[in-house]
């Protein structure tokens, strides 16, 4: 059985990537992609991601994630095994003994978690939001130290720092 945040992650590329409009077409969706689960499942996940339903550009009421603006369909034809492999990191830049990295829509959770599970002697711990992740560093540490350490979580984290 695949995992619970692989799941998770996959629902919301279906709901951001497809106009779905039931939960019948939410799980065939997800049973393509390798996850069966029961309408109870679903149920409870849709809600810990706080899915709507809106009215979309045909009239059809469609399930969408919150902060719609920052969820645009995407209309090309992409499986969601490969937008998965997008690790969602985006930028990251110090302030003091503060980091702030940007990361996609949805992914700074996940990959705060994965920071602070990796135990990076330089860093504190992490806060994240939506799609924005503080890091409070070390005294003394060096940001280049900081971003030597963070490579090991984020691989494109390489000649990203803004």
């Amino acid at each position: 059985m695949k995992k619970r945040n692989d799941r998770i992650a996959t629902l919301k590329m279906l709901i951001s990537s497809q106009e779905l409009g039931s939960q019948e077409e939410v799980l065939r969706a997800l049973a393509k992609e390798g996850y069966h689960l029961t309408q109870a499942t679903l149920s409870r996940d849709l809600k810990l991601l706080k899915v709507a339903k809106a009215a979309s550009m045909n009239g059809k009421y469609v399930y969408v994630l919150p902060n719609e603006t920052m969820y645009k369909r995407i209309h090309t034809k992409t499986s969601i095994r490969e937008m998965l492999q997008v690790s969602g990191f985006l930028s990251i830049r110090f302030t003091g003994h503060l980091g702030v990295i940007r990361t996609r829509p949805g992914y700074a959770s996940s990959i705060a978690y994965n920071i602070d599970n990796a135990k990076l002697p330089e860093i504190l711990g992490t806060i994240a939001g939506d799609d924005t992740i503080f890091i409070a560093i070390k005294d003394g540490i060096k940001r280049g130290d900081v971003l030597r350490s963070l490579s090991s979580v984020l691989p494109d984290l390489i000649n990203k720092e803004t």
